[in-house]
């Protein structure tokens, strides 16, 4: 994660919500842009826990940049030392940062405002026959989605199997994988 710097003046606000530079210097890592992405979400809708096929994959730099939400990673990568763990952090208005994501982990957040803008830069084009789901309701998981905003979450995420049943079906990346691509943060 990294904190951002707004600008303020009479006019509004600027942020410059990417730098490759201190990304570099923080990851070790480049991120080759391949694709951008706009998400508007109204209040309590719960997108994810997404992810790519590795290899491949598609590592992110995610920013709200309207309103507010819970952002959570949860690594998904079976034999990593924090597999099925997570990390949550709110982004947007007050909380202006941006999160890095490396090939592998899993993504999901809450829109917390009447709307909220997520602006997603990745390093690989969406292929939908690549992008694997792991339900974000999942018990095992835990993920710490407020109580008391109600949750609108698509089919295709209700559906989407634990990440018990996920390791099972053979689905998830593999831990060796994404560091022979060097995607470990």
């Amino acid at each position: 994660m990294t904190s951002l710097q707004p600008h303020h003046d009479d006019r509004g606000k600027f942020i410059e919500w990417f730098q490759k530079d201190p990304l570099l210097a923080a990851t070790g890592r480049a991120l080759p842009l391949a694709q951008a992405n706009v998400s508007v979400s109204r209040r309590g809708v719960l997108r994810g826990v997404h992810f790519v096929d590795v290899p491949d994959g598609q590592a992110k730099w995610v920013s709200c940049v309207a309103g507010r939400v819970l952002d959570v990673v949860v690594d998904v990568r079976v034999g990593s030392p924090t597999y099925g763990q997570f990390d949550a952090v709110m982004l947007g208005e007050g909380e202006w940062r941006a999160v890095y994501m490396a090939e592998g982990l899993g993504h999901a957040f809450m829109a917390l405002t009447e709307s909220a803008v997520v602006a997603y830069l990745c390093s690989a084009r969406y292929v939908a026959g690549r992008e694997r789901s792991v339900n974000p309701l999942d018990p095992d998981l835990a993920l710490p989605w407020p109580d008391d905003v109600e949750r609108i979450v698509s089919a295709k995420d209700t559906a989407a199997p634990t990440l018990a049943e996920a390791e099972e079906l053979g689905i998830l990346p593999r831990y060796a994988d994404c560091v022979r691509l060097g995607a470990t943060t």
